[in-house]
């Protein structure tokens, strides 16, 4: 019977650690489409930065993008390439 649990667990697990890896993946390709100005939902180029957060002088930028045409809103995470002092 405990042999079924551990199976179960790993499965969960495994199927857990993919998806993340998928959703990393959609994130990158989604911000690489916003860098040639291109929105990921609708493929025209209205879209633009709607907000810009950083967390200091290590911490990582907030981007916040919005296309003008259908809506689509997304937020990404980059590393601050400033540094303080």
């Amino acid at each position: 019977m405990d042999y079924y649990l551990l199976a179960f667990m790993l499965i969960i697990l495994i199927g857990s650690v993919l998806v993340y890896i998928y959703y990393l993946k959609e994130k990158k390709e989604q911000l690489d489409s916003i860098k040639r100005g291109v929105c990921p939902k609708c493929k025209k180029t209205t879209i633009e930065l709607s907000d810009q957060r950083s967390g200091g002088c290590s911490g990582p930028k907030i981007l916040s993008f919005e296309c003008l045409e259908c809506g689509y809103s997304n937020s990404f995470a980059v590393q601050n390439n400033n540094t303080c002092g």
